[in-house]
């Protein structure tokens, strides 16, 4: 069996007004994860990476949106998002955790 590597399901926090209004109201954060993820893989790389605990994973494919760039158009990648909810008294500082 493989050794767990949690950077490889976790890619990095969405910092949006959505998700700031999630954290501050129901301690909710958003991370940009692997499309190949489960939500007991985000869930078990979340709690070793900022040891905290969570209750819940909630998940959603985003899809690429259409761009042009001049004459030409094409689409960006799909990606997929999850939001999850942390265990009362717990939290994650992404400012400090980033730098």
């Amino acid at each position: 069996m493989t050794e767990f590597d949690a950077y490889v399901h976790i890619m990095r926090p969405v910092m949006t007004e959505r998700s700031t209004i999630l954290k501050e109201k129901f301690n909710q954060y958003v991370f940009e994860v692997g499309m190949a993820s489960s939500k007991t893989d985000i869930k078990r790389a979340i709690e070793e990476l900022f040891k905290v605990k969570v209750e819940k994973v909630r998940t959603m494919k985003v899809p690429g949106k259409f761009r042009r760039m001049g004459r030409s158009g094409g689409y960006r990648s799909d990606w997929k998002k999850a939001v999850v909810t942390l265990k009362q008294g717990d939290s994650i500082d992404l400012v400090e955790q980033a730098a």
